[in-house]
């Protein structure tokens, strides 16, 4: 790998404390404002440092054992609260909604890490952290914002197009045909925010994996490349589990006879 003498700055808990000052300033910013948001950023501040660390001196210890349950373990818990996630996020919260995006996650971001991996760069070993973990993350977490709006949507279609619906339930129509719109509607909303994202990348935003691989030292040509595979998966990923969570979620809303269950509306 092609690399230059650039030395990668250490930032030490002093540098982190003058950064958190910036998140005192946006708080009094809130408060002057009346925005109401002072609880949230603080909280979402604290978190973010906490969480952050934690992780990072896991991460080290996985990468110092380097043994393959441990990164499947790793893998399984960003899965399970992605998916928690996403079910409390949403207004209508039912039993099965966790196990569904859990399910829809693992199968889209399990194909597309697979792919990333194994076809395109072909780490050996099959599970090695450095490459297997964070990939896994920026598409999880993509994945996961894709399959938020992709429940929220097909929730809210099937409510407003209810007469629609049932109109094409009584003409015949199989319950799938009669949602058709709504699981579109619903995966178009998930794919707008990858999307957008493509067709900036590089003009107006520095995505974080290429921005830390050019801090790191690494040359911009081949950070660029690497970004251009993650772009590219994230994008496959949220299509597919969207796609698998929307024909899974809208189901709910239907009898085996494909009729409407008013109880679910």
């Amino acid at each position: 790998m092609e690399e230059t003498n650039f030395t990668l700055i250490n930032i030490g808990y002093l540098d982190l404390l003058i950064g958190f000052g910036l998140i005192i300033v946006s708080i009094g910013l809130s408060r002057w404002q009346n925005l109401t948001l002072e609880r949230d950023l603080i909280t979402g501040a604290v978190r973010t440092c906490l969480q952050l660390i934690a992780i990072g001196y896991l991460l080290k210890y996985i990468f110092t054992l380097d043994q393959w349950f441990l990164i499947l373990i790793t893998l399984l818990v960003m899965i399970i609260v992605a998916a928690f996630t996403v079910a409390r996020r949403q207004n209508k919260q039912t039993w099965e909604l966790p196990y569904l995006v859990g399910f829809s996650l693992t199968a889209g971001s399990g194909i597309s890490v697979f792919l990333a991996t194994q076809i395109i760069l072909q780490i050996k070993p099959w599970y090695e952290p450095h490459y297997l973990i964070p990939l896994a993350g920026m598409v999880i977490g993509n994945s996961m914002n894709g399959a938020t709006l992709a429940v929220e949507r097909v929730d809210s279609e099937i409510k407003n197009k209810r007469m629609e619906i049932e109109a094409y339930l009584a003409l015949g129509a199989t319950s799938q045909q009669a949602a058709h719109s709504c699981i579109k509607a619903a995966m178009r909303a998930a794919m707008i925010p990858t999307i957008n994202s493509m067709m900036v990348v590089g003009l107006v935003s520095l995505p974080g994996m290429m921005t830390g691989q050019i801090l790191s030292g690494t040359s911009p040509i081949i950070a660029v490349k690497y970004q251009i595979i993650i772009m590219y998966i994230i994008a496959f990923s949220v299509a597919l589990s969207s796609f698998i969570l929307s024909k899974l979620r809208f189901r709910r809303y239907f009898t085996p006879d494909h009729q409407l269950i008013e109880e679910a509306l």
